[in-house]
Protein backbone atom coordinates (compact mmCIF):
# COMPACT_ATOMS: atom_id res chain seq x y z
CA UNK A 1 0.00 0.00 0.00
CA UNK A 2 2.78 2.40 0.99
CA UNK A 3 4.73 1.50 -2.16
CA UNK A 4 1.73 2.36 -4.33
CA UNK A 5 1.28 5.66 -2.48
CA UNK A 6 4.95 6.56 -2.98
CA UNK A 7 4.73 5.65 -6.66
CA UNK A 8 1.65 7.84 -7.07
CA UNK A 9 3.34 10.79 -5.35
CA UNK A 10 6.45 10.42 -7.51
CA UNK A 11 4.29 10.11 -10.63
CA UNK A 12 2.32 13.25 -9.75
CA UNK A 13 5.51 15.21 -9.07
CA UNK A 14 7.10 14.11 -12.37
CA UNK A 15 3.91 14.95 -14.26
CA UNK A 16 3.90 18.42 -12.73
CA UNK A 17 7.59 18.95 -13.58
CA UNK A 18 7.05 17.83 -17.17
CA UNK A 19 3.97 20.01 -17.48
CA UNK A 20 5.85 23.05 -16.17
CA UNK A 21 8.74 22.34 -18.54
CA UNK A 22 6.36 22.21 -21.50
CA UNK A 23 4.67 25.42 -20.42
CA UNK A 24 8.06 27.10 -20.02
CA UNK A 25 9.10 25.95 -23.50
CA UNK A 26 5.81 27.16 -24.97
CA UNK A 27 6.25 30.51 -23.23
CA UNK A 28 9.73 30.85 -24.68
CA UNK A 29 8.24 30.40 -28.14
CA UNK A 30 6.22 33.57 -27.69
CA UNK A 31 8.72 35.85 -25.98
CA UNK A 32 8.88 39.11 -27.91
CA UNK A 33 12.18 40.97 -27.48
CA UNK A 34 10.28 44.23 -27.96
CA UNK A 35 11.58 44.93 -31.46
CA UNK A 36 9.34 45.81 -34.39
CA UNK A 37 11.50 43.57 -36.61
CA UNK A 38 10.63 40.45 -34.59
CA UNK A 39 7.79 38.28 -35.93
CA UNK A 40 8.11 34.98 -34.08
CA UNK A 41 9.76 31.59 -33.56
CA UNK A 42 8.99 28.05 -34.69
CA UNK A 43 10.29 24.49 -35.07
CA UNK A 44 13.90 23.89 -36.07
CA UNK A 45 15.25 26.87 -34.14
CA UNK A 46 13.57 29.07 -36.73
CA UNK A 47 13.22 32.83 -36.27
CA UNK A 48 11.04 35.13 -38.34
CA UNK A 49 11.96 38.80 -38.85
CA UNK A 50 10.93 41.73 -41.02
CA UNK A 51 12.52 44.97 -42.20
CA UNK A 52 10.01 47.63 -43.23
CA UNK A 53 12.45 49.74 -45.22
CA UNK A 54 15.82 48.22 -46.08
CA UNK A 55 18.78 50.61 -46.05
CA UNK A 56 19.45 51.77 -49.62
CA UNK A 57 23.12 50.73 -49.70
CA UNK A 58 22.40 47.32 -48.16
CA UNK A 59 19.42 46.86 -50.49
CA UNK A 60 21.74 47.34 -53.47
CA UNK A 61 24.44 45.00 -52.14
CA UNK A 62 21.89 42.29 -51.43
CA UNK A 63 20.71 42.46 -55.04
CA UNK A 64 17.07 42.96 -54.13
CA UNK A 65 14.65 44.07 -56.83
CA UNK A 66 13.99 47.82 -56.52
CA UNK A 67 10.25 47.13 -56.32
CA UNK A 68 10.72 45.62 -52.88
CA UNK A 69 11.48 48.10 -50.12
CA UNK A 70 10.38 45.61 -47.42
CA UNK A 71 11.72 42.13 -46.75
CA UNK A 72 10.66 39.19 -44.62
CA UNK A 73 13.42 36.99 -43.23
CA UNK A 74 13.22 33.37 -42.08
CA UNK A 75 16.38 31.84 -40.64
CA UNK A 76 16.90 28.42 -39.07
CA UNK A 77 19.66 26.45 -37.37
CA UNK A 78 18.02 23.11 -38.17
CA UNK A 79 16.34 22.21 -41.43
CA UNK A 80 15.96 23.60 -44.91
CA UNK A 81 13.30 21.49 -46.62
CA UNK A 82 10.59 22.21 -44.03
CA UNK A 83 11.30 25.94 -44.20
CA UNK A 84 11.28 25.99 -48.01
CA UNK A 85 8.02 24.02 -48.15
CA UNK A 86 6.47 26.41 -45.63
CA UNK A 87 7.73 29.42 -47.60
CA UNK A 88 6.15 27.95 -50.72
CA UNK A 89 2.78 28.05 -48.98
CA UNK A 90 3.50 31.60 -47.85
CA UNK A 91 4.05 32.96 -51.37
CA UNK A 92 0.79 31.32 -52.45
CA UNK A 93 -1.05 33.16 -49.69
CA UNK A 94 0.60 36.60 -49.90
CA UNK A 95 1.67 39.28 -52.34
CA UNK A 96 5.36 38.47 -51.98
CA UNK A 97 8.19 36.91 -53.96
CA UNK A 98 11.18 34.85 -52.92
CA UNK A 99 14.33 36.98 -53.13
CA UNK A 100 16.81 34.31 -52.07
CA UNK A 101 17.11 30.87 -50.53
CA UNK A 102 20.43 29.84 -48.99
CA UNK A 103 21.38 26.62 -47.25
CA UNK A 104 24.27 27.11 -44.82
CA UNK A 105 26.10 24.15 -43.34
CA UNK A 106 25.01 24.22 -39.71
CA UNK A 107 26.38 21.83 -37.10
CA UNK A 108 23.28 22.18 -34.94
CA UNK A 109 21.40 20.42 -37.73
CA UNK A 110 23.53 17.32 -37.22
CA UNK A 111 24.42 15.99 -40.67
CA UNK A 112 22.36 18.62 -42.48
CA UNK A 113 21.74 22.28 -43.24
CA UNK A 114 20.30 25.38 -41.71
CA UNK A 115 18.47 27.86 -43.92
CA UNK A 116 18.01 31.52 -44.81
CA UNK A 117 14.96 32.58 -46.81
CA UNK A 118 14.19 36.18 -47.76
CA UNK A 119 10.84 37.40 -49.06
CA UNK A 120 10.51 40.61 -51.03
CA UNK A 121 7.41 42.80 -50.77
CA UNK A 122 6.30 46.28 -51.74
CA UNK A 123 4.45 46.63 -48.44
CA UNK A 124 5.77 45.61 -45.03
CA UNK A 125 2.41 44.04 -44.08
CA UNK A 126 2.84 41.53 -46.92
CA UNK A 127 6.39 40.71 -45.82
CA UNK A 128 5.26 40.20 -42.23
CA UNK A 129 2.34 38.03 -43.30
CA UNK A 130 4.62 35.81 -45.43
CA UNK A 131 6.87 35.22 -42.43
CA UNK A 132 3.87 34.49 -40.18
CA UNK A 133 2.50 31.92 -42.63
CA UNK A 134 5.91 30.26 -42.91
CA UNK A 135 6.33 29.97 -39.13
CA UNK A 136 2.83 28.54 -38.76
CA UNK A 137 3.36 25.99 -41.55
CA UNK A 138 6.55 24.61 -40.00
CA UNK A 139 4.72 22.39 -37.53
CA UNK A 140 3.19 20.58 -40.50
CA UNK A 141 6.31 20.48 -42.69
CA UNK A 142 8.41 19.02 -39.87
CA UNK A 143 5.90 16.13 -39.68
CA UNK A 144 7.86 13.82 -41.95
CA UNK A 145 11.26 14.63 -40.51
CA UNK A 146 12.64 11.66 -38.57
CA UNK A 147 15.85 11.58 -36.56
CA UNK A 148 18.02 9.74 -34.07
CA UNK A 149 21.63 10.17 -32.93
CA UNK A 150 22.91 8.51 -36.11
CA UNK A 151 21.24 10.80 -38.64
CA UNK A 152 17.96 12.03 -40.06
CA UNK A 153 15.41 11.57 -42.82
CA UNK A 154 13.17 14.13 -44.44
CA UNK A 155 10.24 13.71 -46.80
CA UNK A 156 8.20 16.54 -48.25
CA UNK A 157 5.23 16.62 -50.62
CA UNK A 158 3.30 19.39 -52.36
CA UNK A 159 0.38 18.78 -54.69
CA UNK A 160 1.07 22.12 -56.38
CA UNK A 161 4.56 23.58 -56.33
CA UNK A 162 4.97 27.35 -56.30
CA UNK A 163 7.75 29.93 -56.51
CA UNK A 164 9.84 28.84 -53.51
CA UNK A 165 10.12 25.25 -54.74
CA UNK A 166 10.86 26.46 -58.25
CA UNK A 167 13.68 28.68 -56.97
CA UNK A 168 15.18 26.08 -54.64
CA UNK A 169 14.78 22.90 -56.68
CA UNK A 170 13.66 23.87 -60.18
CA UNK A 171 10.19 22.46 -59.53
CA UNK A 172 7.62 23.07 -62.30
CA UNK A 173 5.08 25.52 -60.88
CA UNK A 174 1.65 23.96 -60.49
CA UNK A 175 2.84 20.33 -60.58
CA UNK A 176 3.21 17.83 -57.74
CA UNK A 177 6.61 17.92 -56.04
CA UNK A 178 8.47 15.61 -53.69
CA UNK A 179 11.68 15.92 -51.66
CA UNK A 180 13.61 12.98 -50.19
CA UNK A 181 16.57 13.50 -47.86
CA UNK A 182 18.69 10.90 -46.11
CA UNK A 183 21.59 11.36 -43.69
CA UNK A 184 24.07 9.83 -43.54
CA UNK A 185 24.23 10.19 -47.31
CA UNK A 186 24.56 6.42 -47.80
CA UNK A 187 20.97 5.99 -46.62
CA UNK A 188 19.88 8.87 -48.82
CA UNK A 189 21.26 7.11 -51.90
CA UNK A 190 19.16 4.01 -51.12
CA UNK A 191 16.09 6.18 -50.51
CA UNK A 192 16.58 7.93 -53.86
CA UNK A 193 16.94 4.65 -55.75
CA UNK A 194 13.91 3.18 -54.01
CA UNK A 195 11.79 6.22 -54.83
CA UNK A 196 12.43 6.26 -58.58
CA UNK A 197 11.93 2.50 -58.82
CA UNK A 198 8.62 2.68 -56.94
CA UNK A 199 6.80 5.09 -59.29
CA UNK A 200 7.06 6.89 -62.61
CA UNK A 201 8.43 10.29 -61.60
CA UNK A 202 10.74 12.92 -63.09
CA UNK A 203 14.04 13.57 -61.32
CA UNK A 204 14.54 17.32 -60.93
CA UNK A 205 17.77 17.23 -58.95
CA UNK A 206 20.08 14.91 -57.07
CA UNK A 207 22.52 16.31 -54.50
CA UNK A 208 25.29 14.65 -52.49
CA UNK A 209 27.94 15.82 -49.99
CA UNK A 210 30.25 17.32 -52.63
CA UNK A 211 27.61 18.10 -55.26
CA UNK A 212 24.74 20.49 -54.64
CA UNK A 213 24.90 20.66 -50.84
CA UNK A 214 26.98 22.77 -48.46
CA UNK A 215 29.09 19.65 -47.84
CA UNK A 216 26.40 18.16 -45.63
CA UNK A 217 26.36 14.40 -45.07
CA UNK A 218 23.14 14.01 -47.04
CA UNK A 219 21.87 12.63 -50.33
CA UNK A 220 18.89 14.63 -51.59
CA UNK A 221 16.42 13.82 -54.37
CA UNK A 222 13.85 16.26 -55.77
CA UNK A 223 11.10 14.77 -57.95
CA UNK A 224 8.03 15.87 -59.86
CA UNK A 225 5.20 14.24 -61.76
CA UNK A 226 1.71 12.90 -61.26
CA UNK A 227 0.44 13.53 -57.74
CA UNK A 228 -0.20 9.86 -56.94
CA UNK A 229 3.16 8.76 -58.34
CA UNK A 230 5.08 11.37 -56.35
CA UNK A 231 3.35 10.33 -53.12
CA UNK A 232 4.03 6.64 -53.80
CA UNK A 233 7.71 7.33 -54.46
CA UNK A 234 8.02 9.26 -51.20
CA UNK A 235 6.18 6.66 -49.11
CA UNK A 236 8.33 3.83 -50.49
CA UNK A 237 11.53 5.76 -49.76
CA UNK A 238 10.31 6.64 -46.27
CA UNK A 239 9.72 3.02 -45.30
CA UNK A 240 13.18 1.93 -46.44
CA UNK A 241 14.92 4.95 -44.93
CA UNK A 242 13.34 4.51 -41.50
CA UNK A 243 14.37 0.85 -41.35
CA UNK A 244 17.98 1.65 -42.26
CA UNK A 245 18.30 4.58 -39.85
CA UNK A 246 16.71 2.52 -37.08
CA UNK A 247 19.41 -0.12 -37.62
CA UNK A 248 21.98 2.53 -36.67
CA UNK A 249 20.35 3.70 -33.44
CA UNK A 250 17.06 4.39 -31.70
CA UNK A 251 13.79 4.31 -33.62
CA UNK A 252 13.60 7.51 -35.70
CA UNK A 253 10.40 9.29 -34.72
CA UNK A 254 8.51 12.15 -36.36
CA UNK A 255 9.46 15.63 -35.18
CA UNK A 256 5.75 16.59 -35.02
CA UNK A 257 2.90 14.76 -36.82
CA UNK A 258 3.41 12.98 -40.19
CA UNK A 259 1.38 14.51 -43.02
CA UNK A 260 2.26 12.42 -46.10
Amino acid sequence: MEDKLVQKIVSDVMEKINSEAKEEQAAKSFINPGMTEFVGLSEGDTIGLVIANVDYALHEKMGIDKRFRSIGIVGARTGAGPQIMAADEAVKATNTEIVTIELPRDTKGGAGHGSLIIFGAEDVSDARRAVEVTLKELYRTFGDVYANDAGHLEFQYSARASIALEKAFGAPVGKAFGLIVGAPAAIGVICADTAVKAAEVDILAYSSPANGTSFSNEAILAISGDSGAVRQAIISAREVGKQLLWAMGAEPLSATTPYI
